[in-house]
């Protein structure tokens, strides 16, 4: 199969050194030339718990001759929309574009920008830490779930077994909505609070008020799923948010590597999220709000921190 990974983060550079590895021809879209020259000379390291190794990869700027069947978006929920655009000329008429983004509104996005027919959405329980320009760390392992089904057809399943055939958990589903909602309620619980404490995953759940607070952020969100009659894919959520503390617990979150290299985060897409719906709602949502207002304000103040 050949794939088309958008973004060369974290999950991007895994994607793409695995899809490689297992015999699918991979091409990384990057926006800096800079940047997608050196990952191209020197490939994607990977470390961690899927073991030590190193994969040629082709990284590109801008437009390039190749049609891909799957156009993978691995670019933070912030830039969904520049994403999309920027792979927009590489998608053919049997092109299937795919999200595995954290946060609300990502299908919605790429719907406007490539149609309907063409967008898969997609959650992945994977964690990984990038420590470089195509180097990273694989801290965890977990399921990658992809549908609609019946919108992907054949081309669904032949993503599944391409996305098993190299390493990953897959499987398929028909409604989407459940599984988004069930990976935002986990970062609502994670994300935030890791980016303010700057610790990794799995200290959160050691510390009893951060524990307290996770509770009632993950409280508050599942009120708001249930008001939208939202079913989650899980029965215990704090259960499954602390699970996934425990099984990424060597990680740092995506929205910590993004405080420490002093990047926008997605916290709108998030805490954030909740938050608005909340509003929306008539429910009253004050622990997501004030997280979400903390990391915002974290941003803003980058340049004036105090060592």
């Amino acid at each position: 199969m050949k794939f088309l990974i958008v973004g060369p983060g974290a999950m991007g550079c895994l994607f793409a050194a695995r899809l490689t590895k297992a015999g699918n021809e991979v091409m990384l879209l990057d926006h800096d030339q800079q940047r997608a020259e050196r990952i191209s000379a020197q490939g994607i390291t990977v470390t961690g718990v899927s073991g030590d190794y190193r994969v040629p990869v082709t990284a590109v700027a801008g437009v390039h001759p190749f049609t891909p069947d799957f156009i993978l978006i691995c670019a933070k929920s912030t830039n969904t929309r520049e994403a999309g655009e920027s792979a927009f000329s590489f998608a053919g008429p049997d092109t299937k574009v795919v999200t595995v983004q954290n946060g609300l509104g990502n299908i919605e996005t790429l719907e406007t920008v490539f149609g309907p027919e063409k967008v898969l959405g997609g959650v992945t329980a994977q964690g990984a830490t990038l420590l470089g320009a195509g180097m990273i760390r694989h801290a965890g392992e977990g399921e990658t779930i992809v549908g609609p089904a019946g919108r992907g057809g054949s081309a669904a399943q032949a993503l599944a077994a391409s996305l098993s055939s190299a390493g990953f958990e897959t499987r398929l589903v028909d409604s989407v909505e459940e599984l988004i909602w069930g990976k935002l309620i986990i970062n609502v619980g994670i994300n935030a609070l890791t980016a303010v404490l700057r610790v990794k995953n799995g200290r959160i759940a050691a510390i009893h008020g951060i524990r307290t607070l996770m509770k009632d952020a993950v409280s508050e969100a599942l009120k708001v799923a249930e008001a939208k009659g939202i079913h989650l894919p899980y029965e215990e959520p704090l259960e499954k948010v602390l699970a996934v503390c425990e099984a990424t617990k060597d990680n740092v979150s995506s929205m910590l590597q993004d405080v420490l290299k002093r990047k926008r985060t997605e916290i709108e897409m998030i805490n954030g999220a909740i938050a608005k719906e909340g509003e929306r709602l008539g429910i009253p949502i004050p622990v997501n709000k004030t997280l979400a207002y903390l990391v915002q304000g974290i941003q803003e103040t980058y340049q004036d921190r105090v060592q």
